[in-house]
């Protein structure tokens, strides 16, 4: 990549194309899936944060921690400012599944330490200046995936000068980017930062009314018990009580299907008892921590059930997509290429392997492109022998395809 470290530079860099960009806090009209960065204009060589709005968010957040301790707003402030890059201009990157725009207008609404209408971006709240502060965004099909390439590009450009001087120089993301993708994490030593989740009381019961059209009502049909036949026009299927009727009602919403390889479902399989099998370990931990006193101080105890939710949460999410997945498979191996696909493909002189995989299974770094972006849609029915040239914003791509398995 190229030292042009602006967020457009980084969209190019992964193939995408940049759109935008607006400022920070404007109404961003982008209603599609895709990913977004927020960026100074300029580097900023120190940042400066709003010690007032630090305070507010201390004082809405009374079960707030710092490395197990209540802070001080000064506190809170330095510990933010040790994570600063100040050679880069991106200090955000985010993937959203739903709506660009209703993500940045809803992160602009949010008062820091809730959770709605998006707790997400929190420390952008804290800027003293946002001047020059601007947003990009690109769609794409695949977010969660180019979320994770656009880390991984912007980490390469931190100067290792600036990466010795962060807290932990192993975990190298954009200023408030908290948690990527592949559940990396900074350690920020900050714990509880958002109000608890507050459970709706449960709705009283509601009595439903079903009107029935004439002479549906229960025991309305007794005559066909009799042996009467149907009056003209009046004959079978007619409904006989208005619990029946009352089924009639509108249809389930339908699941959308996962579709995986049949290596990515026992992938996800295997993960999901893997994570299981290490729930005692978790729970231990947490009892365990649990007797060392005070749970308000106990930041041992925080740390342990922050791990137990995070584990409970990606084994429903596997399990979930488990239970919608379709497995797919080449229908004729060997012959044109189709989700599940395995490939040998010529690129630039040198020879690699790719398999095609739906969006929900993609990982570049372990060789697995998605069915939907550029490269892998480019390479859907094509045999061997064929030359695929695919145009993206950083150039014309060019692929020579040797094998297919």
């Amino acid at each position: 990549m190229s030292d042009d470290r602006s967020a457009p530079a980084l969209l190019r860099a992964v193939g995408l194309m940049p759109d935008g960009p607006v400022a920070w806090g404007r109404p961003a009209r982008q209603g599609g899936t895709g990913v977004y960065l927020v960026e100074f204009a300029d580097p900023v060589d120190r940042v400066h944060l709003d010690l007032s709005v630090i305070g507010k968010w201390l004082e809405r957040v009374p079960e707030l921690r710092l490395d197990g301790v209540r802070p001080t707003s000064r506190d809170l402030l330095a510990r933010m400012v040790s994570f600063w890059l100040p050679t880069q201009r991106v200090i955000y990157i985010a993937g959203e599944t739903k709506s660009i725009g209703g993500r940045l207008n809803a992160i602009a609404k949010t008062v820091p330490g809730d959770r709605k209408p998006s707790s997400a971006a929190l420390w952008l709240h804290f800027l003293h200046d946002t001047v020059g502060l601007r947003t990009w965004w690109a769609e794409t099909n695949a977010p969660e995936e180019t979320e994770l390439l656009l880390l991984e590009a912007f980490a390469e450009g931190v100067p290792d000068g600036e990466r010795g001087a962060l807290p932990d120089p192993n975990v190298v993301l954009p200023w408030a980017v908290l948690r990527s993708p592949d559940g990396t994490r900074k350690v920020t030593g900050i714990t509880n930062p958002l109000l608890p989740e507050v459970k709706a009381a449960a709705p009283k019961p509601i009595t439903r009314i079903v009107k029935l059209p004439p002479a549906e009502a229960d025991g309305a049909r007794d005559e066909a018990k009799r042996g009467r036949r149907p009056a003209p026009g009046r004959g079978t299927g007619r409904i006989a009580s208005a619990a029946a009727y009352a089924a009639q009602g509108s249809p389930r919403k339908m699941v959308e299907p996962v579709y995986l390889s049949p290596e990515g479902f026992a992938r996800i399989q295997d993960e999901v008892n893997t994570l299981i099998a290490e729930r005692p370990a978790v729970i231990k931990r947490i009892a365990t921590a649990r007797e060392h006193g005070d749970l308000k101080e106990n930041s041992e105890y925080h740390a342990a059930r922050e791990e137990g939710g995070f584990l409970e949460g990606r084994i429903n999410a596997l399990q979930a997509k488990l239970k919608v997945a379709v497995v797919v498979a080449p229908t004729v191996r060997g012959v044109g290429i189709e989700t599940g696909s395995k490939v040998r493909v010529e690129h630039d002189g040198e020879e690699q392997v790719v398999t095609i995989v739906s969006a929900a299974e993609a990982n570049i770094r372990e060789g697995r492109i998605s069915n939907s972006s550029p490269v892998g849609g480019a390479l859907i029915g094509r045999k061997v022998g064929d030359e695929v040239e695919i145009v993206t914003p950083a150039g014309r791509l060019s692929y020579r395809i040797l094998e297919v398995d």
